[in-house]
């Protein structure tokens, strides 16, 4: 009970301290709402809301984690304060993960900004909404997991943002947010393969737009191993850099 009373607190700080920092604002809300507006501008008004929409979630849901844990890790990290954390009765891994938390729900939270803002433009009424939701769930753990491996490696916000943004803004165009895997080069077909966005866009592709191209069943399961791979890598990581 003590340890989870710990979890909640640890969460709640940082909800209260990180979640309206600019950064976050701006890579989480901002950039995604200012990319599909690019898009109808583009288009001339003419995009299929329901084929844009998964997409878009998916980019809110990249930025807006990997930005919350920049924020997070590297603010705590500058000014030490982890360090009391680390020295508290508090499991390692329940701390990381209550750490993590908080980037996970923001992900969440943020990838139903473009569902509320395409309920105004079209029905989204035939959706299976509960696997939605587990495949967002496991987007933003994934998401939350690279972005914390990233944030440790740095010290500074800007830093951690600018290393973000060399995984972040290839996997647009790699991960068939917008540009279906089938009509990119072949040569870069593997690099699509390797990226676990790439599992997740394709089952809300599929339970959205009704075009993935992968297994339902198939995606869930390899997107379920990237989670698990990455967060040992983050451990492994954490404990590399802030224990050792």
């Amino acid at each position: 009970m003590k340890s989870w009373i710990a979890f909640w607190n640890i969460l709640k700080k940082d909800m209260r301290t990180y979640y309206l920092k600019p950064p976050n604002i701006s890579w989480g809300i901002i950039f995604p709402v200012a990319w599909t507006l690019m898009l109808f501008v583009k288009s001339g008004g003419s995009v299929n809301i329901i084929s844009l929409l998964p997409g878009v979630m998916c980019l809110s849901i990249l930025f807006g984690t990997t930005s919350m844990l920049a924020v997070t890790i590297t603010f705590e990290r500058r000014n030490r304060s982890f360090e009391r954390l680390l020295i508290a009765p508090v499991d390692l891994n329940l701390l990381i993960f209550a750490k993590t938390s908080g980037a996970i729900l923001f992900g969440i939270v943020n990838a139903f900004f473009p569902v509320v803002m395409a309920l105004f433009l079209t029905p989204l009424f035939d959706i299976a909404w509960f696997p939605v939701l587990a495949d967002v769930f496991l987007i933003s753990a994934t998401s939350t997991f690279m972005g914390l491996f990233i944030a440790v490696s740095v010290s500074e916000v800007f830093e951690a943002q600018t290393f973000s943004n060399f995984f972040r803004f290839p996997m647009i165009f790699l991960c068939g947010l917008f540009i279906p895997i089938q009509d990119l080069p072949g040569f870069l077909k593997p690099l699509s393969y390797i990226l676990p966005l790439t599992y997740g866009a394709d089952i809300l592709k599929s339970l959205i737009s009704r075009d993935g191209h992968m297994g339902i069943a198939a995606s869930f399961l390899i997107l379920l191993v990237f989670c698990l791979v990455l967060f040992w890598f983050s451990m492994r990581n954490v404990k590399r850099k802030w224990i050792v």
